[in-house]
């Protein structure tokens, strides 16, 4: 269950880290290439993690995953 919570954090973290990269680099119109890449990279760890549960992840436990990759790291 924890390979799963953390592709799901590790890709919605990397998603999130690449808006800031995208709206960079329209304001400097150029083509956010590494923004793209980095938004497939999240949006693939997002799809696996999702595939590999039976239910599928809901709304509600996409916090409770957060906090079990973090109290995993810092026990």
């Amino acid at each position: 269950m924890l390979t799963q919570d953390l592709m799901l954090v590790a890709g919605i973290i990397v998603c999130g880290f690449a808006i800031p990269s995208i709206l960079g680099a329209m304001a400097d119109k150029r083509a956010p290439r590494i923004a793209s890449i980095a938004i497939l990279i999240g949006g693939t760890l997002i799809l696996l993690a999702l595939s590999q549960k039976p239910g599928g992840h809901t709304w509600h436990e996409i916090p409770e995953a957060f906090v079990h990759v973090v109290a995993h790291y810092f026990r």
